[in-house]
């Protein structure tokens, strides 16, 4: 392909001496934001928010990493089409309705010709519905084409903005196929036969509409590439929300069906992807926390997400994929994932954070009731994962991490791109580095996690308890930085130990950890409110006050609703119920810009400024801990502590009407369910239905 664009250029210029000023300019990540995303892991469709896959860009249908189909166009002869409906807000079912105005009955203005079109992704492939009618006195011939094309093209290529080369289709009885080395896929007609022309791509019907009569076409794609792991079924989830405020409302909905989605399955077990469409498959880090933000709906869901990253539980020491005894992985591909600089492996370890956060969500679906022998079967991968917390920790006291390859995440934690770590003077920390909300997951799932290990009966990890108290203690003082405002906890220390002194999200991750001691969670709680971390639409990643400030950085000034959601469960936890409400009504006003449905992140611009956030173009969407996040927030925001032993409820009396009325149902306790409702008051209330053996105790 790269040798095509050199042909090419030379054949421009002549007999002129070829240039490659043009071919030097890197190649741009492809944009996202202006499509349509229908998903269902393991596949996903993404075209032009008026329903048509053009080719170019990003949009296509994938599989697994794989573009099946780049063009899936639809055109009638003799007419434009013009959108007049389109519902992209579902997961994995769009639709779409057109008028054909150059067609039909031309005595009158108003449109007679309409075409509604409707398509479902599931795990059987794709398939796609198209009614025409016609409101016209007489019938109407109508030539109907569908334009189909394929690169099967790998992801990691599209991502980097190259496009594959069109690879040739074949007919086949009622269709057309396409084949390569990865696989076949296929598009044909069910119940209708197009004329079928393989070599520009195209099928056509050529139907007669009349009033009252309307002629169906469906077509369906299937592929025989394959997947790591298989499409999930549907959870079943019974949470829903009512709330004053109608766009709480759609965000939580929306939310609860882009995470149905998202789910995949490694074997029976049921896990929640990363995003689409750059991480649709298992990440730790990722699906961890998916999976803990929505315990309080399906802590099942939080024990098989455990499950599937205990099977790949780090076993050897293999620098070439940072695996090592008792490590959780980062993310699984089919094959390498090859992004020019940085080349991952298909089992990539390169996570600081997930091993700790293994811990930290087995403590939260106990926490929620999940079935106690089921938990306990987890406690052995539990205990290598402290024991490689505590191994990790021998030489410089803490966590830390550095990229051994040279081809690997320079950065480890969930700010992993290259510049995500910088001191408050802009400078870029340098490695090995241990960051702050690292050694809180650390402290937290040592705590937590010995007292499970105890609880159940386990052999204990030797030295944990000490350990735990002795790491709170050293980060009291080390990580602690003085300032003229009152001092903050650096993000991270460098490698010289050097405290990296920029206030930044990382925060908020610190404050339901423990880690923290009374005087310390107050000045955090008060950082996070501060107008120059709370944009008014959520937290952002780095200070507006930091000189390498971006609105659009991936991770120095941008958005990131699982970030803010986790903020709000931290300042909830230490009873700062109105800041975190007030972060939380900035991911409700964000969502209206992007229909409802949180990116992965998008800019930091201020609430006192603008209407509306800027998207970052390059955003998965849907995300799950997006999705999730909105949840996370409410059941924070209803203080709810669960004690799954006793089947008791507590909450406050109450804690904040700063969003308006709202009611969670189908939260879950040991199995039981029960509803949660704060009023424009703030005051809390605890509904369950008949019958019910749980207990509510309420604070005084």
């Amino acid at each position: 392909m790269f040798s095509d664009k050199i042909r090419s250029v030379t054949e421009v210029t002549h007999d002129a001496e070829p240039t490659t000023t043009p071919l030097a300019a890197p190649a741009l990540q492809p944009l996202l934001h202006d499509l349509a995303s229908c998903v269902a892991a393991p596949g996903v469709l993404l075209t032009s928010l008026d329903g048509q896959l053009r080719a170019g860009g990003v949009s296509g249908w994938y599989v697994a990493d794989t573009r099946l189909l780049d063009r899936w166009e639809l055109s009638v002869a003799g007419s434009d089409l013009d959108v007049v409906r389109a519902d992209h807000r579902g997961a994995a079912r769009h639709s779409f309705s057109y008028v054909a105005r150059s067609i039909g009955d031309l005595s009158t203005a108003d449109p007679t010709v309409r075409i509604d079109r409707t398509r479902r992704l599931d795990a059987d492939g794709l398939r796609e519905e198209l009614t025409v009618e016609s409101a016209g006195a007489e019938p109407v011939d109508v030539v109907l084409r569908i334009d189909l094309a394929s690169d099967l093209a790998a992801m990691p290529e599209i991502k980097q903005g190259r496009a594959g080369p069109r690879v040739q289709a074949s007919p086949v009885p009622g269709g057309l196929e396409w084949a390569s080395d990865e696989g076949v896929v296929r598009v044909v007609a069910d119940g209708t036969t197009p004329e079928v022309s393989h070599e520009d791509g195209r099928l056509t019907w050529h139907l007669s509409v009349g009033r009252g009569s309307p002629a169906t076409v469906a077509l369906a794609a299937t592929t025989s590439v394959s997947s790591l792991f298989g499409g999930g079924r549907p959870a079943g989830w019974a949470a829903d929300v009512d709330a004053g405020d109608v766009r709480l409302t759609r965000l939580v909905r929306q939310g609860l069906a882009d995470l149905d989605g998202l789910l995949l399955r490694d074997g029976d077990d049921r896990f929640l992807a990363a995003g689409s469409p750059w991480f649709l498959t298992l990440f730790g880090r990722d699906s961890l926390w998916a999976a803990r933000m929505l315990a309080p709906l399906d802590p099942d869901l939080a024990l098989s997400t455990l499950r599937t990253l205990a099977r790949r539980q780090g076993s050897t020491d293999d620098p070439a994929t940072e695996e090592q005894p008792g490590k959780i992985l980062h993310e699984v591909r089919k094959q390498v994932l090859d992004l020019g600089q940085q080349r991952l492996p298909p089992l990539y370890y390169g996570t600081v954070d997930a091993t700790p956060l293994f811990v930290c969500a087995l403590a939260d679906a106990h926490a929620w009731g999940a079935d106690r022998e089921q938990v306990r079967a987890l406690l052995p991968a539990a205990r290598r994962c402290l024991e490689w917390v505590v191994a990790q920790s021998v030489s410089s006291g803490w966590l830390t991490y550095i990229d051994h390859t040279g081809e690997g995440l320079a950065n480890q934690g969930w700010k992993d791109s290259h510049d995500g770590i910088q001191f408050a003077d802009g400078r870029l920390a340098e490695p090995p580095i241990s960051l702050s909300e690292v050694q809180a997951y650390a402290y937290d799932a040592a705590v937590r996690g010995g007292a499970l290990l105890a609880e159940l009966d386990a052999d204990p990890v030797p030295g944990l308890a000490g350990w735990a108290a002795d790491l709170r203690a050293r980060f009291a003082r080390d990580f602690w930085v003085d300032d003229a405002e009152g001092g903050h906890v650096a993000i991270a220390l460098d490698r010289r130990g050097e405290r990296v002194d920029s206030v930044a999200s990382n925060l908020g991750h610190l404050l339901d950890t423990g880690l923290l001691d009374a005087g310390a969670a107050e000045r955090v709680a008060a950082l996070l409110g501060d107008e120059r971390l709370d944009s008014g639409f959520g937290l952002r990643t780095l200070s507006a006050a930091s000189p390498r400030f971006s609105r659009l950085s991936y991770h120095g000034g941008s958005v990131w609703p699982h970030d803010t959601a986790i903020a709000v469960r931290g300042l909830a936890s230490v009873g700062r119920y109105d800041e975190a409400a007030g972060l939380a009504a900035g991911l409700v006003r964000a969502a209206e810009a992007f229909d409802d449905r949180l990116p992965e992140l998008y800019g930091g611009d201020s609430g006192s400024d603008a209407d509306s956030p800027s998207a970052y173009p390059a955003a998965c969407r849907p995300q799950a801990w997006s999705a999730a996040g909105p949840i996370a927030c409410l059941v924070a925001l209803g203080g709810i502590r669960p004690d799954p032993g006793a089947l008791v409820l507590r909450h406050p009396v109450r804690t904040t009407g700063r969003l308006g009325a709202w009611t969670l149902r189908g939260l879950r306790l040991g199995g039981h369910a029960f509803d949660v409702a704060v009023g424009v008051d703030g005051r809390v209330s605890v509904t369950l239905p008949p019958g019910s053996p749980l207990r509510v105790e309420v604070d005084d």
